[in-house]
C-alpha cells in the first residue's frame, strides 16, 4: 500500500477525501488531521511571519501549504517521494516554500525555528536517532510539533492484519518523554485528539468504501483493499482505545 508513485493515489482518492472531511477542513492532507487542527498546532508552535519551518515527511504538503499561506513562514518540505514533491511544488505556486527529496534521517543541513512531523512518527522504528537529529536541527528555544500514535507494540496477529505493518511502530507517553528529553526537548503543550481522529477515520473509511470500484480502476484492487483495511483498523483501534492519538509541541531547552 506504499504510495511511492503518488499521482494515481491523489487522483483516485481526491473525491472521497473531499467528502470525508467536514466542510472547509480538507486542504490536501493525507492524514486524519483537519485544517482546524493543523492551524491549532501551528499556533501552539508559535509559527508566524518569517519563522523557518522544516516539515519532515511532507508528502504533497497539504498542511505545509496551508501553514505557509496563512502564517507567512519560510517553509522547507522534505520527503523521499519525488512524485509527491512534484505535486507539492505544482500546488504551492508562489508560496514561500521549497522542497527537498531525501530519506530521513538525516535531516537537511541548517537550523530551524520549528520542525514539523505530522502523522508519520509511527513509521520510524528508530525514533532515538530521528529525535536526536530534530533536537540538533532546532535553534535554541525552537519547537518540535508533531502528532503521535500511542499504544503497545503490534502483536504478531495485528502485524499480519495491518498492511505495511513494518511502518507501524507505536510507543507510550513514558517512552516518548524519555526520547524527547534525551534529544534536549521539553513538552510544552499536548492535546488528546483520539476521538476527533476516530471520527475522521470513520468518515474517510465510509467515503473510500463508497468509491472503491472507481478507486480500484486507478490504483488496482489489491492496493484499494489494503487501503480500506488499514483505515478500518485505525478507525477500530482509535474507537476502542487500542491506540490513542496526541498532538504535541516540545521546545528545545
Amino acid at each position: 500500500m506504499r504510495q511511492d508513485q503518488r499521482d494515481p493515489f491523489v487522483t483516485a482518492l481526491e473525491d472521497a477525501r473531499q467528502r470525508g472531511y467536514p466542510a472547509g477542513e480538507y486542504v490536501g492532507q493525507e492524514s486524519f488531521m483537519t485544517a482546524t487542527e493543523i492551524r491549532e498546532l501551528a499556533l501552539r508552535a508559535d509559527i508566524g511571519p518569517g519563522t523557518s519551518v522544516l516539515d519532515l515527511c511532507c508528502g504533497v504538503a497539504g498542511p505545509g501549504r496551508l501553514i505557509a499561506a496563512e502564517f507567512g513562514c519560510r517553509y522547507l518540505g522534505v520527503d523521499y517521494s519525488d512524485s509527491a514533491l512534484r505535486i507539492a511544488r505544482e500546488l504551492s505556486g508562489d508560496l514561500p516554500s521549497q522542497f527537498v527529496q531525501q530519506q530521513i534521517p538525516p535531516l537537511p543541513p541548517g537550523r530551524f525555528d520549528v520542525v514539523l512531523l505530522l502523522e508519520t512518527l509511527l513509521a520510524f522504528p528508530d525514533k532515538t536517532t530521528l529525535l536526536d537529529e530534530v533536537g540538533s536541527a532546532l535553534e535554541s528555544g525552537g519547537r518540535f510539533a508533531c502528532t503521535v500514535e500511542m499504544g503497545d507494540p503490534l502483536s504478531p496477529g495485528e502485524q499480519l492484519g495491518m498492511p505495511d505493518a513494518d511502518t507501524v511502530w507505536l510507543l507510550d507517553w513514558a517512552e516518548l518523554s524519555t526520547l524527547l528529553a534525551g534529544a534536549g526537548l521539553r513538552v510544552t503543550w499536548s492535546q488528546d485528539c483520539t476521538a476527533a481522529h476516530q471520527a475522521t477515520a470513520s468518515q474517510l473509511l465510509a467515503a473510500y468504501r463508497s468509491d472503491a470500484v472507481r478507486i480500484a480502476e486507478l490504483i488496482g484492487r489489491r492496493a484499494t483493499d489494503e487501503f480500506i483495511t488499514a483505515h478500518r483498523l485505525w478507525s477500530d483501534w482509535l474507537a476502542c482505545g487500542r491506540v490513542r492519538k496526541f498532538a504535541v509541541v516540545a521546545q528545545r531547552v
